[in-house]
């Protein structure tokens, strides 16, 4: 079997590994299982997540396929997008500005130098302020879907709160069964700013940056009169992310995430890594 070129690039700590999948080098039965593997940070690259570039409808410059290190898919992940937008431009797809179809829709970006900007699809079923037992006690939390469903909890003490412990266990709660949540802890910080931690499903586990988890958490924070756009994001990778939104009646439009995406390394998979007749 042949090996399978890969680039790895990071948003804001939130790392990934992305492939030109247009030629169907990788058949969809094989595509968790490489994941799985490539994703491992002990026995493969090493990655949040896995992206696998797709010929796309018209309309679009590319389709995308995007899963968590479990093998897991999500139907949104707000750094991945910053990603897949500079490959995509790498690749020679499209130009600057470019749109691509993802499970939670039409995505469009905007690739500069210093910043890819995407914007993100309405964000939907925002809940303000509601109490859940956890373990024997209340916790009050707010939930918005910005893509994928996340719940935030403001805490001033962030730096100290359990993101791991207690993040796992409110992912896993009955009450956001069967798909799960993805959990964010945050201290609003000024008009402009915030600094935001997220347990991430799919990972399981802290990441370093979650771009739809910064988002929902600046439109609870927005919503509860707290913060205005654009409001910076301090990630707990120490990066900021940016984010904009328009406020409206019906709620919030325009949503977009702005911030630097580096390119950390490129290689071939090695044919032990994929699964079966992967190629």
């Amino acid at each position: 079997m042949e090996e399978l070129a890969f680039y790895k690039m990071s948003g804001h700590g939130n790392d990934f590994l992305l492939v030109d999948n247009r030629r169907e080098a990788v058949a969809e039965p094989n595509m968790v299982g490489l994941v799985r593997a490539a994703c491992d940070r002990k026995r493969g690259v090493g990655a949040d997540g896995m992206v696998f570039i797709q010929s796309g409808p018209d309309g679009v410059d590319f389709a995308w396929r995007f899963f968590n290190d479990d093998g897991s898919v999500a139907e949104m992940c707000g750094n991945a997008a910053r990603c897949a937008a500079l490959y995509a431009t790498m690749l020679g797809l499209a130009g600057p500005r470019l749109r691509f179809l993802t499970l939670a829709g039409v995505i469009q970006a905007e690739v500069r130098p210093e910043a890819v900007k995407v914007q993100l699809p309405p964000a939907k079923d925002l809940i303000l302020d509601f109490d859940l037992d956890v373990d024997g006690r209340t916790i009050r939390m707010s939930g918005v879907n910005t893509g994928v469903p996340h719940v935030v909890l403001f805490d001033d003490n962030v730096e100290n709160a359990p993101v791991r412990d207690l993040g796992r266990i409110i992912r896993y709660h009955p009450h956001f069964q069967p798909a799960g949540t993805n959990v964010n802890f945050a201290r609003v910080e000024g008009e402009h700013a915030l600094y935001n931690r997220t347990y991430e499903r799919g990972v399981e586990d802290e990441t370093l940056a979650c771009g739809t988890g910064c988002l929902a958490t600046v439109l609870v924070a927005a919503a509860k009169g707290r913060v205005s756009s654009p409001v910076a994001v301090t990630t707990q990778g120490g990066e900021v992310l940016t984010v904009h939104f328009t406020r409206a009646e019906s709620g919030f439009q325009d949503l977009h995430l702005e911030g630097p995406v580096r390119v950390i390394c490129s290689g071939q998979l090695s044919p032990s890594l994929l699964p079966g007749p992967a190629r």
